[in-house]
């Protein structure tokens, strides 16, 4: 057979491949561009309205708030990493892995836990007030958690894992020697460290501050229970108690100009980020007395505070409640709810994850290596702008599918996609698909390039090579991306609130609801059954260290 007539059906494969990863960019990109669009929609005085007297207070809190996060994300995240990859001390294994348990713990978990914890008629008061000798809370009671150090306090307990992680990764990986030069030219502990360890690692500093502000920025149960109304509490309102669709996307631009922001910061961080190859490893120093003792306090508060004390008080709280009125059928059937919608999320997100990572694989170039990057933008952006912009793309399909049917069958099917719950499981999908996405890609670099070759001459089509070969061998890789997508689709709070169908909750929804009615008690069970399944990939982290 002639070169010609055999390029024909390797370049229909590529186009195949190419325009497979165009729409799976378009899927994740249509709600962002629709988001724009709908808010053009408004009244000509709504803009005026939300600028004089909706964003300023609300995009002055967020500030407030961001900057206060990553101050302590930072701060915590950085000394930590420093203390368990440089020094030795007791407990340093422990807490190498016993550090990444907050993230077992969504933030509006933490919020909810301490905010019964912290109550003036709570435990902690009331030992306190016990030790002091005073009989009521008139007499003593500390400052109100519900405030804005309270909420900048708590998120930054949560999130700082966020920094922790490439902050050890880089100071593990970086040269030894430069710090021993520091040391052999009298520079002490702490001086290596500030003047050689910290402006290496700045840039993982600002790749981690930037992932845990944008959590932060995303978090919507934990500002709105500690009375800090940020630009998404305001967006939540100002869509559910006023019913004011365009006004609320309004205020979602304002949020998604500041998560593009964090987004650049990240990305600049990332692009100065270097690793140093061949370097020799890094050796610990032993801290002895007084040091050993500061190390293991500075790494034990955040493991108790972040984790420790919520987690406490859920299994008390759900244990008492479970002896008095046992497991509800209610919470069986969240379970359900919410085990259905995020397996269907992970799988779907599964797919198109293999379409663009296969597309970039098998077809390499400027635009594969483009949609795989814009696939990738739904994480960076809040699931409460995600159900913003879906909703009238959504409301669209359904008046579509209704007209079809309507002309055809002479009946409407009524909001199938929002009433199924499909619109959901696109909010989960557009933003936790780059998670899918990195865990094939970083399977597939292990994927030699001569294997293709191999089954290329053996006459495998494109389609079969990414089937028969690349598939199997990142069967790890996709688990571990699963496992991630499913807990992220459990946890996620905004999207869910504002997408699901009417009558239906969620292990998330569920929580929100009694917490905003001030039933704690009510909820520990479902949130104790959330943090369990948010430790699952901890473990999996843990273990990733450890190799």
């Amino acid at each position: 057979m002639t070169p010609e007539l055999t390029r024909i059906p390797r370049v229909r494969a590529g186009m195949g491949w190419q325009a497979a990863a165009l729409a799976v960019a378009a899927l994740v990109l249509l709600p962002v561009l629709a988001l724009g669009l709908f808010a053009l929609r408004g009244s000509p005085g709504l803009w005026a309205h939300l600028v004089s007297n909706v964003l300023p207070v609300a995009a002055r809190q967020t500030v407030i708030l961001l900057l206060g996060v990553g101050a302590i994300v930072a701060t915590l995240g950085t000394v930590t990493a420093w203390l368990v990859a440089a020094c030795d001390f007791p407990g340093r294994r422990i807490f190498g892995w016993a550090l990444l348990l907050p993230l077992a713990v969504p933030t509006y978990i933490v919020a909810y836990a301490y905010l019964d914890l912290l109550h003036p008629v709570g435990p902690v008061q009331g030992v306190i007030r016990g030790w002091l000798g005073y009989a009521s809370p008139r007499e003593f009671r500390l400052p109100d958690i519900r405030s804005m150090p309270g909420c900048i306090l708590l998120l930054g307990l949560v999130l700082y894992p966020y920094v922790y992680l490439p902050v050890r990764a880089l100071f593990a990986m970086q040269a030894g020697n430069l710090l021993d030069a520091g040391r052999t030219l009298g520079a002490g502990p702490v001086a290596t460290f500030l003047r050689v360890a910290l402006p290496l690692a700045r840039p993982a500093v600002a790749i981690g501050t930037a992932l845990a502000l944008m959590e932060a920025m995303n978090d919507i149960g934990a500002a709105e229970f500690l009375g800090v109304r940020t630009l998404t509490v305001s967006v939540y309102s100002t869509w559910i108690n006023r019913s004011d669709l365009p006004g609320a996307a309004q205020i979602a631009l304002a949020m998604l100009a500041i998560t593009m922001a964090l987004v650049m910061l990240e990305r600049r961080g990332r692009r100065r980020q270097r690793y140093a190859a061949g370097a020799q490893p890094l050796r610990r120093m032993r801290l002895r007395g007084w040091r050993a003792g500061g190390a293991m306090l500075v790494c034990a508060l955040p493991v108790a505070l972040g984790f420790a004390a919520p987690a406490w008080y859920l299994a008390s709280a759900a244990w008492a409640r479970y002896r008095f009125a046992g497991l509800s059928p209610r919470i069986i059937e969240e379970a359900g709810n919410t085990a259905l919608f995020a397996a269907a999320a992970t799988l779907v997100a599964l797919l198109l994850g293999l379409v663009v990572t296969g597309a970039a694989r098998m077809r390499p170039g400027r635009l594969t290596r483009s949609m795989a990057r814009l696939s990738t933008l739904g994480y960076a952006v809040p699931g409460t702008i995600l159900a913003i912009g879906l909703l009238p793309v959504i409301a669209l399909a359904d008046r579509q599918i209704a007209a079809v049917s309507q002309a055809l069958l002479g009946a409407g099917p009524g909001l199938l996609l929002l009433g199924s719950g499909a619109a959901l499981v696109y909010a989960y999908v557009a933003r936790f698909l780059a998670i899918a996405t990195g865990g094939i890609e970083a399977g597939l670099s292990r994927v030699p390039a001569s294997l293709d070759h191999a089954a290329r001459t053996l006459g495998r089509s494109p389609g079969q090579v990414f089937r028969q070969v690349h598939v199997p061998i990142s069967r790890p890789a996709l688990a571990a991306s699963g496992l991630l997508i499913f807990v992220d689709c459990v946890k996620e709070l905004p999207a869910t609130l504002l997408l699901r169908p009417l009558n239906f909750e969620t292990l998330s929804t569920h929580l929100y609801g009694e917490a905003a009615r001030g039933t704690y008690e009510d909820a520990a069970i479902v949130a104790l059954i959330i943090v369990v399944i948010g430790i699952l990939p901890v473990i999996v982290l843990a273990r990733t260290i450890r190799r």
